[in-house]
């Protein structure tokens, strides 16, 4: 049985209370423990990881959040190096589902946070266990 971390970015608990749903729904249903902790936004879901593995209590990570575009540029640095910084810890060896979802508008956000339509934050945690497996595969 697994242990696994759900990092939250949370901006919008709406859709924010969707994807964590889908996430323990996921994790739960494949017989595996998880906790969750919240950051303030997706730019903080990387560092909250890697504190986190610095602890070893965890053997999966799976990093959720919402990002809408707004009227400037930073949307594209925190779609940008929020994916980045979770690439990095990736080929450092975690096990992490990417569940961040960079979106135009709400309507996009609502259908791929729903447990009944994308599922996003179900995949992700689906993403962090099958990387798990692989790893365990491989003797880590």
């Amino acid at each position: 049985m697994a242990h696994v971390l759900v990092a939250e970015a949370r901006f919008y608990d709406h859709l924010n209370d969707l994807l964590l749903e889908g996430a323990a729904a996921a994790i739960e249903a494949e017989g595996h423990t998880h906790e969750t902790v919240t950051v303030p936004g997706a730019l903080e879901l990387p560092a909250a990881i890697a504190l986190a593995a610095e602890t070893g209590r965890y053997d999966a990570y799976v990093a959720l959040g919402v990002v809408i575009r707004g009227e400037t540029y930073h949307f594209e640095i925190v779609s940008n190096e929020s994916a980045r910084g979770i690439m990095a810890l990736t080929l450092d060896g975690l096990a992490i589902g990417n569940g961040i979802i960079t979106v135009e508008n709400e309507a996009q956000a609502l259908a791929r946070a729903r447990v009944d339509e994308k599922n996003k934050g179900g995949e992700a945690a689906k993403a962090a266990l099958a990387m798990l497996t692989l790893k365990a595969g491989f003797g880590g």
